[in-house]
């Protein structure tokens, strides 16, 4: 006999006999209802026009920008390089359906008298040197929605969420391993979409050139595309000048699928970063979960670099009918196409279809882009 699993199933069994038996007049279909709050609940929130004008704490302020997140609160950095502890307030209203805060927002704090002096995120979580009383517009985002399943998702929650890995960052840099785990071109193309969207400058690193040489084929469409490549080793260390340099000065975000080597990347360039490695699974050659949360560091001669979590899948939330302006291979054939909202999968007098069977298109990319189509 099968085990019975979960209280929220039974809440919403009690809950639906209790709506059949009493009396529902002021029952409302728009309002949400939660059966178990999230461990980190922040206030929802609208961004207004007049948010400046509200009520704040009193005390002193201070811009910075968001370095870490935690249960309850962020790390913020001021100008002098001074990492601060900080709680929202709850006055705090950021635009609805995306993260509250992300790596790398601009905010303004309220500096507060410290209550506890222990510095432990984790276990003096009462400490605030200060509270987040807003913050700016962010000028680009890596973000990817909410996953569809999962025991924090409700039953009836059809609203699309975007959960902001990192912001107001200059490039994404793309990191792809020769061999194990295996390079996936398909989420290398997606990543470069995630980026274009986000307004970053898409940089793709084959690492692992230790193991073997990447496909020159791939790298070749990259860089028609217009999509700087390089080739490093994590391992050997070959290749990280060259990629040190063109991320100097700016501030870059890592993405890509676990195992591929961002945090030894990352060990490599910054001087006593000292992450945490782990090998790849060696029953199916796939890496494993190893960072749990997003953490920014400090490049040697200016600039920074954000580690992220590394992904297995990659949803995308747009309309379809945007897709082949992503493709600029097909978006400059588009407009020879009979009909104007084509699809470029079956239509007659269609340019692009045409293209592609002709070879004048990459055959892959053509598969990526049916491919991409059919999960949206």
């Amino acid at each position: 006999m099968a085990r019975r699993k979960g209280k929220s199933k039974r809440r919403i069994k009690n809950w639906q006999s209790r709506f059949r038996q009493e009396d529902h007049t002021t029952f409302d279909a728009n309002d949400s209802e939660t059966l178990q709050p999230d461990r980190v609940k922040l206030p929802a929130w609208r961004l207004s026009e007049d948010m400046g004008q509200v009520e704040a704490p009193e005390g002193p302020q201070a811009e910075g920008m968001v370095t870490a997140l935690f249960p309850g609160g962020a790390a913020v950095r001021t100008g002098e390089q001074e990492e601060l502890l900080c709680q929202i307030a709850g006055t705090f209203r950021p635009p609805a359906g995306v993260s509250a805060l992300a790596v790398g927002d601009e905010v303004t704090v309220v500096l507060t008298r410290s209550k506890h002096v222990s510095g432990d995120r984790h276990v003096d979580r009462d400490r605030a040197d200060g509270v987040i009383i807003s913050r700016r517009p962010r000028e680009t985002a890596l973000a990817r929605p909410r996953p569809t399943r999962g025991k924090r998702r409700g039953q009836y929650d059809a609203d699309v969420f975007e959960k902001v890995v990192a912001a107001n960052m200059e490039v994404l840099l793309i990191v792809a391993s020769v061999r194990q785990p295996a390079l996936r071109p398909g989420l290398i193309d997606r990543l470069c979409i995630v980026a274009e969207r986000g307004e970053m400058a898409p940089i793709v690193v084959f690492n692992k050139i230790d193991l073997g040489k990447p496909d020159e084929s791939f790298a070749e469409e990259l860089t028609d595309g217009g999509i700087a490549t390089f080739r490093c080793s994590a391992l050997t260390g070959e290749g990280l000048d060259d990629l040190l340099a063109a991320l100097r000065g700016r501030r870059s975000v890592l993405a890509g699928a676990s195992g591929v080597g961002k945090s030894a990347m990352i060990n490599a360039l910054v001087p006593g970063a000292d992450l945490a490695t782990r090998t790849i699974r060696t029953k199916d050659d796939r890496g494993r979960h190893t960072t749990a949360a997003t953490t920014l560091h400090e490049l040697p001669g200016g600039g920074m670099i954000v580690d992220t979590p590394g992904v297995r899948e990659l949803a995308l939330d747009m309309d379809p009918a945007e897709l082949p302006w992503y493709f600029p291979e097909m978006a400059e054939r588009a407009a020879q196409c009979r009909f104007n909202d084509c699809t470029h999968t079956h239509e007659p007098d269609c340019a692009v279809r045409a293209a592609a069977e002709a070879g004048q298109i990459p055959p892959r990319r053509y598969r990526s882009y049916l491919r991409i189509l059919d999960t949206l």
